[in-house]
């Protein structure tokens, strides 16, 4: 079956339900990183663990050791090194600054305090506050998982159209700008936005025909979709008036509940609409180069 014969069906029944990579979950080089930058600072205050007087060991630390009070933050799973905080009690706002220019071991140690840290370091908290980081860095880390999902549609699609292009002799850019395509390959492209990139540009050297790819992946619904429907229509139409094919590859199970806006699209775009079941089967061979 070429790419012609392909149904809409075809398009909406092999719709993945998930695209995570072995990289998607943790970022572990930057785990690691983040953490060893404070490793110093931290085996210092592991010092504090289950002491009995916890304000009068902090105070005597941190007189000799100041810095300590730079992992304070990230205890609580914060990246900034200047917090302002509001006090429901005094309708006050405080300001505390880690960065090392103050110099109030009180002030320091009501931060402990209020933020519930102190009760970090009593004889029942933590053992190893290096080990408790490295944790904590994991779970920031993770809220970097939704960016992480955007990025992952084009490193996958990216897989297939680098080795495509490499078999057979093409060349390539992802996030290519209009003007990326015009230093590059001297080819003009006019587009809607100034500022638009499309994730790929494909150029074939021997008769000069480019093609451009968008890719997305949408694992929840909602109007969105139908939105992306109506600018990926004006756009091939744009494109296809310049004599510049573009292909659009998508994927998830949002795309369930707008399959009417979709099946629109797949037929105006002359069923340049694939998923990466169709990737994996070979489409890319399939075109018209």
């Amino acid at each position: 079956m070429n790419d012609m014969d392909k149904t809409f069906t075809d398009l909406i029944d092999t719709f993945k339900s998930s695209i995570k990579t072995w990289d998607y979950f943790v970022n572990w080089q930057k785990v690691f990183a983040n953490s060893s930058e404070l490793e110093i600072a931290l085996n210092k205050l592991n010092y504090l663990l289950g002491k009995e007087n916890l304000e009068n060991e902090f105070k005597k630390l941190y007189a000799s050791n100041p810095d300590v009070v730079k992992a304070l933050p990230v205890l609580l799973a914060v990246r900034e090194n200047k917090l302002e905080v509001f006090d429901k009690d005094t309708k006050d706002s405080e300001f505390f600054d880690f960065t090392g220019t103050e110099n109030d071991p009180n002030k320091y140690y009501e931060f402990l305090e209020k933020s519930g840290l102190a009760r970090l370091f009593q004889k029942d908290g933590v053992k190893n506050l290096v080990d408790y980081v490295l944790g904590v860095e994991v779970g920031l880390d993770s809220n970097g998982r939704k960016n992480r999902g955007g990025t992952l549609m084009e490193e996958i699609v990216e897989t297939f159209i680098s080795e495509f292009s490499a078999k057979h002799g093409f060349e390539y850019l992802a996030q290519a700008r209009a003007k990326d395509v015009k230093d590059k390959w001297g080819y003009e492209i006019e587009v809607d936005k100034s500022v638009r990139s499309f994730d790929f540009a494909v150029f074939n050297p021997k008769n000069k025909k480019i093609k451009l790819f968008e890719t997305n992946f949408y694992n929840g619904g909602g109007s969105k979709l139908k939105a992306v429907c109506g600018e990926f229509r004006s756009l091939y139409d744009e494109l296809t008036k310049q004599n510049i094919d573009f292909v659009w590859i998508t994927d998830g199970l949002g795309w369930k509940t707008a399959k009417h806006p979709l099946e629109e699209t797949f037929n105006h775009n002359k069923k340049q609409v694939f998923n990466l079941n169709m990737l994996e089967d070979g489409i890319l061979e399939e075109l018209t180069w």
